[in-house]
């Protein structure tokens, strides 16, 4: 007992140590801060108007007057302007410098507010050799111009614009399966099987040969030695998380996904993110349908409301309409059709679209836009041709030919999400099982439960949302065929 006390009272005198030293570095954070007096320019508000305030950032415009010089700073956090105004004696100021500058704020005649500086200081020369900044002031470059300057296009206020968006629309949907009791899982890159069973995949091996052939197993090919077989970028975490959602329930994952397409479309990337969905217990089609529309209005519904000005900016850059006019579909339900019924639409309206009308080899993209913009509608696509989809889905009841499987179309990209019904059934998986993928028909063996589940490409979604055409424009550092810089 007296042992047992000592150690107690020990404990809690070290933890008073603690404490008081971690209290006294938030004091002296707090301290910093307050001596720092650093602001964001988004946070800078009518309340502060007459203080003395710090801002540091990238100078994006100047314009000389007699006496003073005007110029914008933006630090990335907003892509409101914000106007600086110094002596003109003060500092030799160029387009793309980054600099810190401290002074009043006030509000000037155009009821703006503004910084009065009173000191400025440069932290990072924009050295310019040839006298010619890549990106022109009060112009909004081309995309594919600015695409050849990669590693700068953060320069750019409308690129800003993508990758602030982008960044909520990460935290917005994390926020939303939270909400929902789904468990995040990572699931992993590399991989030994081809999900989707297209074979348009990446082969994974060290580049080292000495490697190699130190590795060599007897009767394993010598490319395959470091694994014993081969291995694959993966093009999609969905049988590793079908794996977690039958022991945890409802699972999701947002990781990156590889597709070796020599596709040079607007909509296709070599290196994408996805996010996938497992839902348990799920053993009919709307109840798939139901989520996946609950999910895209919430999460359109709070990105908007966060990022409108952004989205607006990005809209005006490209001079598109209104997000209002876009967005329209967060008013109405989403329609579910049998693909044969779109078949059906589409022979009425042949003369519509160029691009042949396959029944076995799904929609082109002309069709796909064409059934949305004719029904006025995203639409939900399902029951498709057991021929056409992976071996996962499940078969529709009451016909061995079609499978549970839904593609959503949505206006200006087409397909935005892809999912299905996965076949639960322990023999009529066996049937149609690829070999090495053993222990995916095992899941039915042991406590099998009905799932369903689907993947949403996060770049379409932001075309989507902000009206860019070119898919390699909403990623930071965009992988497609001939093209892998940085």
């Amino acid at each position: 007992m007296y042992n047992t006390l000592i150690r107690h009272l020990n404990f809690f005198n070290k933890t008073g140590r603690c404490l008081r030293y971690f209290s006294c570095r938030i004091e002296n954070v707090k301290d910093l801060q307050e001596t720092d007096n650093k602001i964001k320019i988004k946070h800078i508000s009518l309340d502060k108007v007459g203080s003395n305030l710090t801002v540091k950032g990238w100078v994006q415009n100047i314009r000389k007057m007699k006496k003073d010089i005007f110029f914008d700073i933006d630090d990335g956090s907003t892509c409101k302007k914000f106007q600086v105004i110094i002596p003109k004696s003060e500092k030799k100021l160029h387009v793309g410098q980054s600099i810190e500058a401290q002074g009043l704020l006030q509000i000037n005649p155009k009821n703006e507010l503004e910084l009065k500086a009173s000191s400025v200081k440069i932290l990072g020369n924009c050295n310019i050799s040839d006298g010619v900044y890549p990106f022109t002031p009060k112009q909004v470059p081309d995309p594919e111009y600015v695409r050849s300057y990669l590693h700068i296009r953060t320069h750019v206020n409308f690129m800003r614009s993508v990758f602030r968006i982008r960044h909520h629309f990460i935290k917005i949907i994390h926020d939303f399966m939270y909400e929902n009791d789904f468990i995040q899982i990572s699931t992993p890159i590399l991989t030994t099987n081809d999900c989707e069973g297209g074979g348009e995949i990446f082969l994974v091996k060290p580049n080292c040969r000495t490697l190699l052939e130190n590795m060599k197993k007897q009767g394993i090919p010598i490319e395959e030695s470091y694994f014993d077989k081969k291995t694959f970028l993966s093009v999609s975490g969905q049988l590793h998380l079908e794996a977690m959602c039958h022991g945890l329930g409802d699972t999701y994952t947002l990781t990156p996904a590889f597709r070796a397409e020599n596709s040079k479309s607007p909509l296709h990337l070599s290196e994408f993110y996805m996010f996938e969905a497992e839902l348990a217990f799920c053993d009919h089609i709307e109840i798939l349908t139901n989520f996946i529309e609950k999910m895209i209005k919430t999460v359109t519904e709070r990105l908007t409301s966060i990022c409108e000005e952004d989205i607006l900016n990005c809209r005006s850059a490209l001079g598109l309409n209104n997000i209002n006019e876009q967005l329209k579909y967060l008013e109405q339900d989403f329609k579910i059709m049998d693909y044969s019924e779109t078949l059906r639409i589409l022979a009425e309206n042949r003369e519509k679209f160029k691009t042949e009308l396959d029944p076995e080899g799904g929609l082109s993209k002309e069709q796909e836009l064409l059934l949305v913009e004719l029904m006025q509608s995203p639409i939900f696509i399902i029951n498709w041709p057991k021929t056409m989809k992976p071996f996962y889905m499940r078969i529709v009841d009451n016909d061995p030919f079609k499978v549970s499987g839904v593609d959503l179309l949505m206006p200006k990209v087409g397909e935005l999400v892809g999912g299905s019904l996965r076949e639960n059934d322990y023999e009529t998986l066996k049937e149609r099982l690829p070999v090495g993928l053993e222990w995916y028909l095992e899941l039915r063996k042991y406590g099998s439960i009905p799932t369903g589940g689907f993947g949403l490409g996060l770049e379409r979604f932001l075309q989507l949302i902000t009206g860019i055409k070119n898919i390699r424009d909403v990623i930071n550092f965009p992988r497609y065929p001939h093209s892998c810089k940085m």
